[in-house]
């Protein structure tokens, strides 16, 4: 006798006569919506939010606030994003991605657009236009008169971001108003490109709502990660493990370039799982060439999700396409621990990759570790 509610038609009823600020895009969602959180949390604003992942401060990944904001992560997977009708929004890119959903490209860039028109009139749209499929939608927003905010590297932006600096686990860059200049520098406590642009993203928000940068850059510069995103599981043996959720070669590429800095001297050994046989068939390709700049690879079995299994397509058309002789395709599960363990020497990092039951493997490659090097 219970009524059912879709999560995205009862979030739009929480979020009912709130300011909505929603963040969307093929990747970097979760973290985006964390940082701007974070950064309207150190402003005082008090916001109400939902993410994909918990925050590492405060171990939730949803609050009621008491402020007018309420920062929600808008996922296009299923088209969920269509329900809400946001006063700003945030796209961080626009790529090929759920394909099983839309069927084709084009339909799936459509839902961006119309997602952009459901955007508030006296609203904006933040756009990260370093990306070529979000500097299109930026440029179609504009051309029916909605308000874009462009941030990026490109000269062009709006708001820019310089000088990046990738050392060990921080990202520190430089902010620069097209139209105030240079606001200051910013360091964050999670590696990588994309990382900052994230942040940029937030800290454009947060301006463009009228918010101090000092205060905004306080909350990213705060912020230590979400979980599952680049997130640090625990060291043994001189030997660091990683967990992120990357499962679209894009996302793995970012990942793998990120843990690379972070990994300094030491090697990068990258244990993938791929996602949904449809992704796996697209992608598989693609999927290996951003795993070869790791030093060993191990791919894993496909993690099915909603889908069957296609004896045509395994994990191991992955492991076909990666650059270098140094990967193993490991289908039984249970061997992966000990396989990373065996790989690994003191110094290295173990990143582990992967939307499924991936991410339970960190614990267990630590314990595999400590036995390893306690005989």
């Amino acid at each position: 006798g219970l009524r059912v509610w879709p999560r995205s038609a009862a979030l739009a009823s929480v979020m009912h006569g709130r300011r909505v600020l929603a963040v969307a895009g093929t990747h970097g969602k979760t973290t985006t919506t964390s940082l701007l959180t974070s950064a309207l949390q150190a402003a005082g604003a008090d916001p109400s939010y939902a993410i994909g992942g918990d925050l590492a401060t405060t171990g939730t990944n949803a609050y009621d606030g008491s402020g007018v904001d309420f920062v929600a992560e808008a996922d296009e997977s299923d088209g969920a994003f269509l329900v809400y009708a946001p006063y700003a929004a945030v796209v961080t890119n626009v790529d090929a991605d759920h394909l099983d959903h839309f069927g084709t490209v084009q339909a799936y860039r459509r839902a961006f657009d119309d997602f952009s028109e459901r955007v508030d009139r006296r609203g904006f749209v933040v756009c990260v236009i370093d990306d070529p499929g979000a500097a299109a939608l930026a440029e179609r927003i504009r051309s029916r008169g909605g308000e874009v905010v462009g941030v990026g590297e490109s000269a062009s932006a709006g708001l820019r971001a310089s000088e990046l600096r990738f050392e060990g686990a921080t990202s520190t860059f430089q902010v620069t108003h097209v139209d105030s200049g240079p606001l200051g520098e910013v360091t964050l406590q999670i590696p990588g490109r994309h990382y900052v642009l994230d942040a940029l993203a937030a800290l454009a928000v947060g301006l463009r709502l009228g918010h101090g940068f000092d205060r905004l850059r306080t909350g990213v510069s705060g912020f230590t990660g979400t979980h599952r995103r680049m997130e640090f599981k625990g060291e043994a043996a001189g030997i660091r493990v990683y967990d992120s959720y990357a499962h679209h070669p894009r996302e793995i590429d970012a990942d793998v370039q990120a843990a690379r800095t972070v990994a300094g001297s030491g090697r990068l050994i990258v244990a993938f799982q791929p996602h949904l046989v449809s992704r796996t068939r697209i992608f598989a390709t693609e999927m290996g060439a951003a795993l070869s700049p790791a030093d060993d690879v191990v791919v894993l079995d496909i993690y099915l999700a909603r889908e069957s299994a296609d004896p045509s397509v395994s994990g191991a058309d992955v492991a076909a396409a990666v650059r270098h002789d140094r990967v193993r395709f490991e289908p039984d599960f249970d061997a992966v621990p000990t396989l990373l363990a065996e790989l690994a020497r003191p110094g290295d990092l173990i990143l582990t990759l992967g939307a499924g039951t991936v991410t339970h493997l960190g614990p267990r490659v630590l314990a595999a570790v400590e036995e390893m090097h306690r005989g």
